[in-house]
């Protein structure tokens, strides 16, 4: 559990921000004041670990208290009264809080309690710089890899079209492999692997994945070049103001290039930010409402908090095992497994009626509550949290032979740290992606060179 009292962390600050929000915020309940505490506490972890890790477990902590306890706490002290019903809060804050406080701090304490000093998420930089000395081209077939990917993505069936967006991630393991591995940074070569997860963010009106790997490039940024507090805190910022923008002008964008059909772009981008301005959605308690509104992963764990057990009974391991074997098995074993974004399964345990283009995840809190109650989903997190860390520590045990597996970790958790995201999606793109490596390292054994075919039967046994 050091990792969760690192000697690193500003004490100091965080007791002086505790302060701060208790006599600023007089009106808040315990629940909501312990709920921020957590908040802040794992992302000042998450802060002081760039410079030295990929801070897997951090963004794991943060992103689930930001979804799950922060969002929540500002929809309860008077955000909600700018939302629809349908997305506010259902049951009163101590019944909600009394089962996700206990189940997220179980599920940190899984990531945290096992973690043998963060193994997995250190990088053994002199290793993978006489790696890519050695292999010096095969960081740029790891990005032609990515590029011809993405491309022909879109002319396969949802499973083979999955290997293909799992295989489009290794641009950015190419990406890392030539920030860590020259002496030189290598500019051009990251300005069009960043340039395209923009071009193609702008054109589907979704941002999640260019603000993800801009976070894991951070990271491995701050290994190479260990930046101060100053200077940490300045990106910070930066990156909170332009998510907090992104957050609040895509609505606008996507009804412009979706509904509306002008061409996407930065045009329709600077657009959707003028009517922003326009509507002082950047100053007003209704623009940070509806900010909060796309981090307030809560209500729907409310929803189904008031649908479970009163209207539809608790499914004691059934859905479970459905999510299981969706994540375990291919389709052509599986032929009725649950797919994506399923919305059968969403409207059953919530009682809400999506639109036909639209899709919601129940959340791995939400099936754990669903499955097992509120005792048996805290459980529940626990153990997934644990899994989740023997995963990483897997990483660990194989990057001593090939350093450069750990620069793989953020594909393969990519999905996983998203609390937003239906369980079987994110067990399954952990599954699927460990796998593909596995079977990458064993086709490419002479590349990389570090392995033996015996390594992986021993692993087995």
């Amino acid at each position: 559990m050091k990792s969760l009292f690192n000697v690193k962390f500003n004490w100091q600050l965080f007791t002086g921000a505790a302060v701060i929000i208790f006599f600023l915020f007089p009106g808040l309940s315990l629940y909501s004041y312990f709920a921020i505490l957590i908040t802040l506490h794992q992302f000042l972890l998450l802060f002081y670990s760039f410079n030295y890790i990929i801070p897997i477990r951090y963004l794991f902590g943060a992103f689930m208290s930001l979804q799950m306890l922060l969002g929540p706490a500002l929809a309860y002290n008077g955000l909600d009264s700018f939302q629809h019903s349908r997305y506010t809060m259902q049951i009163p804050e101590a019944d909600y809080f009394t089962y996700v406080i206990p189940a997220v701090i179980c599920f940190i304490t899984g990531l945290h309690a096992w973690s043998n000093g963060l193994k997995g998420e250190f990088i053994d930089t002199e290793a993978i710089k006489s790696f890519v000395v050695e292999k010096k081209d095969l960081p740029y077939v790891f990005i032609g890899i990515g590029f011809v990917s993405s491309i022909i993505a879109s002319f396969f069936s949802s499973e083979l079209s999955f290997v293909f967006y799992l295989l489009a991630g290794f641009k950015f393991i190419g990406a890392f492999m030539l920030i860590t591995g020259n002496l030189h940074l290598k500019i051009i070569p990251l300005i069009i692997v960043y340039g395209s997860i923009i071009f193609s963010s702008l054109g589907e009106g979704m941002f999640h994945d260019l603000l993800t790997w801009l976070i894991f490039l951070a990271a491995i940024l701050a290994i190479r070049y260990k930046p101060s507090v100053t200077i940490k805190a300045l990106f910070t910022l930066g990156f909170i103001i332009l998510s907090i923008s992104i957050q609040l002008i895509k609505g606008d964008y996507r009804e412009a290039t979706w509904e509306r059909g002008e061409e996407t772009g930065l045009n329709a981008l600077t657009k959707a930010y003028d009517q922003s301005q326009t509507d002082n959605a950047f100053f007003s308690a209704k623009g940070l409402a509806q900010s909060n509104l796309r981090i307030n992963q809560g209500f729907i764990i409310t929803h189904i908090m008031k649908t479970v057990p009163k209207i539809v009974p608790f499914a004691e391991g059934a859905e479970m095992n459905e999510i299981l074997v969706a994540a375990l098995l291919p389709r052509f074993l599986a032929p009725d497994k649950l797919t994506a974004g399923n919305r059968d399964i969403f409207m059953k345990y919530t009682n809400l009626t999506l639109g036909k283009n639209t899709s919601m995840g129940l959340s791995s809190i939400g099936d754990a509550y669903i499955n097992f109650g509120i005792a048996g989903g805290c459980l529940f997190m626990l153990l997934l949290g644990i899994f989740y860390s023997e995963i990483l520590k897997a990483f660990y045990k194989y990057g001593k032979r090939i350093p450069v597996l750990l620069l793989f970790s953020p594909l393969v958790f990519y999905y996983p740290i998203r609390p937003d995201c239906e369980l079987q999606t994110t067990l399954g793109h952990l599954i699927k992606s460990c796998f593909l490596i596995i079977a990458i390292l064993v086709l490419w054994k002479k590349e990389f060179g570090f392995i033996k075919m015996n390594v992986w039967s021993k692993s087995m046994s």
